[in-house]
């Protein structure tokens, strides 16, 4: 069984989990990169992230940052096209992390509306599908002689000017889970492997009690 006070910490965080804020990575290829995106993503409470990649190369070091993930579930997938295209039918503006003169000070976007924040490849930048896909385009200002910054810190600056907005409009007050996905949410958090299993046997999860413990008999084999 758990120990209750990490179930306690799981609970806590689904209860934060904001649904309606996303990232892209459109082919973001560095492990390191990968890695410090996902980890910045579950530090504001993001669910799902995307990582796109149309070289077989990049997705395998995606699947490989993905896996590695326990926390964030990483959607992978070839094409930004259908991903982005979902994520607006859901009713969030596309924001494109790029500088171009239609671009605006990051800082200055609304982010307690459902958003999805896509970030480039770490050389040429967004791809032009997620160029031709924005709502807003923004930017870090900067007054060095670098010209950009690092993938993975320009995202977590980004996501944390969401982090502070949300915050000061509550949006991290109340679940945004139905009550059936956050039971089914935190039986897979809490026990993983015995999840995996029942979800192949195509059996039920059992009912956790408030300490995150269940009685064995509700576990057939």
């Amino acid at each position: 069984m758990i120990a209750p006070e990490r179930f306690q910490k799981i609970c806590q965080l689904l209860e934060k989990r904001q649904t309606d804020l996303t990232l892209v990575m459109d082919n973001v290829n560095k492990p390191h990169n990968l890695a410090a995106i996902i980890r910045s993503c579950d530090a504001v409470g993001i669910h799902r992230v995307h990582a796109i990649s149309r070289r077989s190369s990049i997705r395998t070091k995606q699947r490989t940052a993905a896996g590695a993930s326990r926390w964030v579930k990483v959607g992978l997938s070839d094409s930004v096209t259908p991903v982005v295209g979902k994520i607006r039918d859901e009713g969030m503006q596309i924001l494109v992390a790029t500088y171009r003169p239609d671009a605006v000070d990051f800082r200055t976007i609304d982010y307690t509306r459902p958003t999805a924040i896509i970030m480039g490849e770490e050389l040429t930048g967004p791809s032009q599908e997620s160029i031709d896909l924005a709502n807003h385009f923004v930017y870090i200002p900067m007054f060095g002689m670098v010209e950009s910054l690092n993938v993975s810190v320009a995202a977590a600056l980004i996501l944390f000017e969401a982090q502070r907005q949300r915050k000061t409009a509550s949006l991290y007050d109340s679940r945004h889970f139905s009550d059936a996905e956050f039971e089914r949410l935190l039986f897979e958090y809490a026990y993983p492997r015995l999840s995996a299993v029942l979800r192949e046997q195509g059996k039920p999860y059992p009912k956790l009690d408030e300490h995150g413990a269940f009685h064995p008999g509700d576990v057939t084999e």
